[in-house]
């Protein structure tokens, strides 16, 4: 499980995706409410990170760097329009995560041919088995 300064860096990352068009919908901001519960984040917190961000805490575990870039496809496609400057900045972030830019890019790519462009989770652990292997 990841630790405290882990999940604050997780949902400042997310917050900062989030706001790369200079707002924070509805939408995402009541998604991003939601993972900062199942992170167990208080809402004071929360509200710190939104005009603070925190440096990026790398994690330890291959699984939840999967999770955490599966977290951000979803908050990507939350918005009607995803924009090349997203497009690149959840590419960036999945390399930085030390996920490998094959299965990154593939899981883009089939974005696109999921309904409301929502890779299923199993889809997309077996795109990153393919590369951890």
């Amino acid at each position: 499980m990841a630790s405290r300064v882990e999940k604050l860096s997780l949902l400042s990352e997310m917050i900062a995706f989030a706001k790369v068009d200079d707002t924070l919908k509805t939408i995402e901001y009541n998604f991003l409410i939601g993972i900062a519960r199942q992170l167990d984040i208080t809402q004071e917190d929360f509200d710190y990170l939104l005009n603070h961000p925190v440096n990026f805490a790398y994690l330890k575990t291959h699984s939840e760097r999967i999770v955490q870039f599966h977290r951000l496809v979803l908050l990507m496609n939350l918005s009607d329009e995803i924009n090349k400057e997203k497009w690149v900045r959840i590419h960036n972030f999945g390399l930085r995560m030390g996920l490998s830019q094959e299965s990154i890019n593939r899981v883009l790519d089939l974005m696109e041919s999921f309904p409301n462009k929502i890779v299923p989770p199993d889809v997309l652990i077996d795109i990153f088995k393919v590369q951890y292997n």
